[in-house]
């Protein structure tokens, strides 16, 4: 955070929005999906296209995106022009997860697994811990933190993903990402209440 010549933080003015994609064969059937870059599923564009109205509310002055189609597509139909694809935006690599549900892993496993407190395991690709994620995220706030200072920013992006960045925005563990839920095709406002990061609004569509 930045503080003026008298010590008072300098409080960003824009919202931080991230978008989710819309909806996908795998995002339904609830596989892991990370590398793997897959198409919406005409609903998932549907619901693309339905939470224009919501992102018009706002005042872009910059607008990023994952460089996976279907984060893209999503952009596209929600009527926003990145300004920059982002690799910092990929969603998390699952590894040897990737394409296998949570309840398939947790009977391989023989416990009650999950992706933020078990992690993955090497497959096609090495996988990524959630701290490695969550340094993505970082990278990602640090250069966009000059623009929020000029209006709203909007991060088009993946489940697991946003909802870690969303942690380091608010200053959390990065495994307080666990603690939502982020639906295909909805939007998450951060803001600020005084000089805290909050949450202004989470799964909205419309």
């Amino acid at each position: 955070m930045d503080f003026d010549d008298d010590g008072n933080p300098i409080i960003p003015q824009g919202k931080l929005v991230l978008v989710r994609h819309g909806a996908t064969e795998w995002s339904k059937s609830g596989q892991h999906t990370g590398v793997t870059d897959l198409p919406l599923l005409p609903e998932g564009e549907e619901g693309a296209t339905a939470v224009r109205p919501a992102l018009e509310e706002f005042e872009f002055v910059h607008v990023r995106c994952s460089p996976l189609q279907r984060a893209r597509r999503t952009a596209e139909l929600a009527g926003l022009t990145p300004d920059l694809v982002d690799d910092n935006l990929r969603e998390w690599d699952y590894g040897g997860y990737e394409g296998v549900t949570t309840d398939e892993i947790r009977e391989r496993r023989g416990f009650r697994w999950t992706v933020f407190e078990h992690g993955v395991i090497p497959g096609e690709t090495p996988g990524e811990t959630v701290e490695e994620v969550a340094a993505r995220g970082s990278r990602v706030l640090e250069e966009i933190y000059p623009e929020l200072h000029r209006g709203d920013v909007a991060l088009v992006g993946h489940g697991h993903a946003l909802r870690i960045l969303a942690g380091v925005y608010l200053r959390q563990n990065p495994r307080w990402g666990r603690r939502v839920t982020f639906e295909t095709g909805t939007i998450a406002v951060l803001g600020h209440h005084h000089e805290d990061p909050v949450i202004e609004a989470w799964n909205r569509r419309r």
